[in-house]
Formats: structure tokens, C-alpha cells, sequence
């Protein structure tokens, strides 16, 4: 009986292992992950060069493992088991606490803040003067209000802002963090929310002299589309969708976008982006290196340059109320060396946003 037992145990498992091989050899393969937002694997060419080069079989491991059957949920068991049996406090670098899925970022890289203090040098020695009224602000990341309060170890912020302050001592500093806590950003998402924005954005345009946006000029309006932030796929733990609003105004309605990549203009809010893989992706378009928001019922003719990473995307529309145009450069996809031939600096305010993420990570600036 044991006998039989085994006999058809084994008959089991070949016909599983055959199985699962010829799903992962006839079924068509998936571009790319929508938790994971990256591109996924595909079947390497089979060929004699391929085989004989050992190439083949290097990338087909990757594709098995890509294309496995049911890999989402092999992967959301595989993190419970980490997160809630063996007692993990984080998966892939993710944890949850206070309900708040956030990245651990740690320990601080001084190498990579000196790396981007020096991009910020470069700009300033190349195009700005005393013509230029110049400020800076940091972001601060979910884990400064999650990390130690929790038990997770963080960064030295507070030596982190201390470098930027005397790396750039011919900006005026504007702290933020006393006008954000963790509620101000989404649960699932690295992203600060915009609705919550409205007292960052005073802070900022009171220091820079201009019109701070008022909260009755706005109406909170919500997409229909469910938001499902990176840290949802990374983690791969159960976590509920969220709402993501945008506010919308009279004022930013008249506004336009143009596009230096396209040559055209756009809404402040793109629309076609509530089918993209990313839905923050609606503030701006996503991803730019630069843009132009043009107001023409701005109550003067001054113009603001911001250098900034992607929060700067859902920031920048709620401090357009004086400023006739708002110029964003994102430094992580045009060096430096070529604004001069796009953006007349003279006269302009600047104001360099950035979090503390991309800051820790310096390099990846141009």
C-alpha cells in the first residue's frame, strides 16, 4: 500500500512538473508585471550560437521564473509567510506599519547628497546670478514620519537637511516637514497626496513672496480608476486600493502645458493617463524631463524654475496663482549642460524640490 502510495505520489509530481512546463512553454508570455511595473522576461531565441553559448539557457531561467503560472499569487504566499509566520519586519525592503506601506531608507549615503548638491552647483555656476531669487526645499520620504517611531531603522535626516542647507548657501531654505505627516501620503504609493498639499504649498509661496493658493478656489475631484501605488506590487501583501483626487480651479483650467518632447501643449492634468500602469502619472503627464505650465491670467509677469523629482508633479499646479509661466526640469532625464539652449534663466525665480529619495541616490541626476 505504501508502495502504491509513493507510486502515485511521484505520478503526481511528473504530471504537476509537466504541466507547469508546458504552460510556461505554449502559453503566451506577459510583457510585463502591473504590480511590479517592470517588463518581464521573454523566451530567448533557440538556436545552435544560443545553446552552445550557454546564453539560452541564462536567460530561459529568467523567463521560467517570470512567466511562472500563478506567479502573482506564489508571490503574495511567499510574503505572508515571510511577513506574518517567520515574523520578517519588511519584504523586499517593504514594510506596513499604521497601515502605511513604505520603503526602508537607510542608512544615509553622504556620497550620493555631496552628488547631487554638486548637479545643483553646476546649475547654479552656469545659469543663475543675484538676478535669480533662488530657494530650496526637501521632501521628506514616508519613513521619516513611519521609520523609528515604529522600530525600523531610517536615515539621519536631520543631517541630511543640514547638508543640503550649507551645500546651498546661496538658496533660501523653506522646511517642510511641519506642514506634513504620514496621512499626507498615499498608503500604498511612495507620492504625497495633492489634496493634502494645500499648507505646503502656502509655506512655499509665502517664503517666495507670491499669492498662496486658497482652499475655497478648489474642487476636490475624484478619478474612477482604483490607485494601486508601487509599494502594492513590491511588497506583494493584501492592501486595499485607494482614491486619488486631483484639484481642479477656474484658474488651472485656463492654464496649458506645453511639452518640450512633443512640441505641443496639454492639460495641467492628463486625463489619458487614468489607463496608464501608473494613475499619478495624471499630474503632468508622468515622467518629464521638461515642461512648461503657462498661465495667462497670472496677476504678474514673473516666472518660476523648478528643479525637482516626480512629487513636484502634483506641487507645482498649486503655485502657478502669480507666476505667468512655471518652468519644471527634472535632472534625472537632461543633464544640466543643455538648459541653456531651452530656458532663459534671467529674472526667474527658482525653487529646487526634491526628496529626500532621489537626494540619498544623488548620482542619478545628470
Amino acid at each position: 500500500m505504501t508502495k502504491k502510495i509513493r507510486t502515485i505520489g511521484v505520478l503526481l509530481l511528473v504530471v504537476l512538473w509537466i504541466g507547469l512546463t508546458g504552460f510556461v512553454w505554449f502559453s503566451p508570455a506577459k510583457e510585463s508585471s502591473e504590480a511590479e511595473r517592470r517588463p518581464l522576461a521573454q523566451l530567448p531565441e533557440l538556436n545552435a550560437e544560443t545553446v552552445l553559448s550557454g546564453k539560452f539557457m541564462s536567460k530561459f531561467e529568467g523567463f521560467t521564473q517570470d512567466q511562472f503560472p500563478l506567479r502573482d499569487t506564489f508571490r503574495q504566499l511567499k510574503s505572508l509567510f515571510h511577513y506574518y509566520v517567520l515574523g520578517q519586519k519588511d519584504n523586499n525592503d517593504i514594510y506596513i506599519a499604521d497601515g502605511y506601506a513604505a520603503k526602508l531608507e537607510y542608512p544615509l549615503n553622504e556620497s550620493g547628497v555631496q552628488s547631487a548638491l554638486k548637479r545643483f552647483q553646476t546649475v547654479y555656476d552656469m545659469y543663475l546670478s543675484d538676478s535669480n531669487k533662488i530657494y530650496s526645499a526637501v521632501v521628506p520620504d514616508k519613513s521619516y514620519y513611519l521609520a523609528a517611531q515604529n522600530g525600523y531603522l531610517a536615515m539621519d535626516y536631520e543631517k541630511l537637511f543640514s547638508m543640503v542647507r550649507t551645500g546651498m548657501p546661496w538658496a533660501t531654505h523653506v522646511d517642510l516637514t511641519d506642514r506634513l505627516s504620514i496621512e499626507d501620503y498615499y498608503r500604498t504609493d511612495t507620492h504625497w497626496r495633492q489634496e493634502n498639499l494645500l499648507g505646503v504649498a502656502e509655506k512655499l509661496t509665502s517664503s517666495m513672496g507670491v499669492t498662496a493658493p486658497k482652499t475655497e478656489d478648489f474642487e476636490k475631484v475624484l478619478l474612477e480608476r482604483p490607485f494601486y501605488g508601487v509599494y502594492y506590487g513590491q511588497a506583494a501583501l493584501p492592501m486595499e486600493a485607494e482614491d486619488l483626487y486631483v484639484l481642479q480651479s477656474k484658474l488651472l483650467n485656463a492654464c496649458k502645458v506645453y511639452r518640450y518632447d512633443t512640441d505641443s501643449y496639454a492639460a495641467v492634468y492628463d486625463m489619458e493617463k487614468v489607463t496608464s500602469k501608473d494613475l499619478y502619472d495624471v499630474f503632468l503627464s508622468g515622467p518629464q524631463s521638461l515642461l512648461r505650465i503657462e498661465n495667462p491670467n497670472a496677476k504678474t509677469d514673473r516666472e518660476l524654475i523648478i528643479f525637482r523629482d516626480s512629487f513636484g508633479s502634483s506641487l507645482a499646479p498649486l503655485l502657478v496663482q502669480d507666476y505667468a509661466a512655471v518652468t519644471l526640469v527634472d535632472l534625472r532625464y537632461i543633464p544640466s549642460t543643455m538648459l541653456g539652449d531651452k530656458i532663459d534663466f534671467t529674472n526667474k525665480d527658482v525653487l529646487f524640490l526634491y526628496s529626500t529619495t532621489i537626494l540619498n541616490t544623488g548620482s542619478a541626476l545628470k
